[in-house]
């Protein structure tokens, strides 16, 4: 959703955007773990000994059922402890001024089209991607983490390669400057 009284707040505090935008995704991720943790002591439990008392383990459908979600939510629980912490991790200050990078929004033109586009960088775990927004572990935005102002990067796709130059970057930083 679009609302153009608020993007005067929201270029101009950027860093401060980008600490919510943290924030959010690691209430979003905490909720994901409180309910898979609820699940894996409490409903998987009920569940694996509502199958146990139904007898022969061999052939129980609903025993094998319940081992592989708990298996699932236990897998699942590590990755979001992992992805938690490394969110924990993260310092804005640390994000380079003049490289593409979280919350960067970058202009490239495709070099055999001469058609531009413009794309801002967010993180792979954000839910709703609004148009123009790609995730920074996506192809697009994995060409284009790291770089600079007028550099060149090649898009790898299945059906075909792209070479795209920079042609305008702005960084959170520059983002928090313009007002």
């Amino acid at each position: 959703m679009y609302f153009p009284f608020a993007t005067t707040f929201a270029v101009a505090d950027r860093g401060a955007v980008c600490c919510r935008m943290i924030e959010a995704l690691k209430a979003k991720l905490g909720e994901e773990v409180e309910r898979l943790q609820h699940e894996l002591n409490v409903t998987l439990p009920n569940e694996i000994r509502k199958a146990v008392e139904l007898g022969d383990l061999r052939e129980n459908s609903e025993y094998k059922a319940a081992l592989e979600r708990q298996q699932f939510v236990q897998a699942r629980l590590g990755q979001l402890r992992q992805r938690l912490s490394k969110l924990s991790t993260i310092d804005v200050a640390q994000i380079p001024a003049d490289k593409v990078g979280l919350g960067s929004r970058v202009t490239v033109e495709d070099q055999a089209t001469k058609s531009t586009e413009v794309y801002n960088l967010v993180f792979g775990d954000s839910v709703e991607l609004e148009d123009g927004h790609v995730s920074m572990s996506s192809p697009i935005g994995r060409a284009l983490v790291g770089r600079g102002l007028g550099d060149l990067t090649v898009l790898k796709l299945p059906a075909s390669t792209r070479r795209l130059k920079i042609i305008q970057l702005l960084t959170i930083h520059d983002l928090g400057q313009v007002g």
